[in-house]
């Protein structure tokens, strides 16, 4: 990203860039096939402005899983019990709900999978990291690996509307699966 120095003026226009990318990658449904020229066009910027504050379109899809990776990745969630990690997975259900119509716009496109997938790997090395002191299963990091497969789909299924479930039941039952599967 080019911009260093955000102030108000340039937050505002970052934020028209990525609502008008989620936008134009919903109607499209690849990434590939969203151009800066229809960016700023429905955007009503100049192509200079989008590029003062980004180098190309992949720049601001990288933008969009920054801001998640950083909220998987916050030093502000260590984890070290699973009490933590049912918190982490409640900070997680709460930025998703604060931003769900951006992920509902982002995972409608078909390179999600594979930003889900980088989420995924981010979140198990978190959770059996936490787990690992505690668990003597020598198949913890095969079970940590399956029960984030289940919640990663189940989230998907959500943001591409083919689940019947609230992000509020999904936490519930991510809850309670955890505790099963790791108690």
């Amino acid at each position: 990203m080019k911009v260093q120095c955000l102030n108000s003026s340039s937050i505002k226009t970052r934020n028209l860039i990525k609502k008008t990318f989620a936008e134009l990658i919903n109607e499209k449904k690849q990434l590939d096939k969203v151009t800066v020229t229809e960016l700023v066009k429905r955007a009503d910027i100049t192509r200079s402005t989008f590029y003062t504050h980004y180098d190309n379109i992949y720049d601001v899809a990288h933008d969009y899983q920054l801001q998640t990776v950083e909220l998987l990745c916050s030093d502000d969630l260590k984890l070290y019990s699973k009490k933590d990690i049912l918190n982490y997975f409640e900070n997680i259900i709460q930025c998703l709900k604060d931003n769900e119509e951006t992920y509902k716009l982002l995972l409608s496109a078909d390179e999600s999978f594979l930003y889900l997938e980088k989420l995924k790997k981010i979140a198990n090395k978190k959770i059996y990291s936490a787990l690992k002191n505690s668990n003597d299963d020598k198949y913890l990091d095969l079970n940590v690996s399956f029960f984030m497969d289940g919640v990663a789909m189940c989230f998907f299924k959500y943001f591409r509307n083919e689940s019947n479930y609230s992000l509020d039941e999904l936490l519930l039952n991510i809850k309670k699966w955890f505790e099963k599967m790791f108690n």
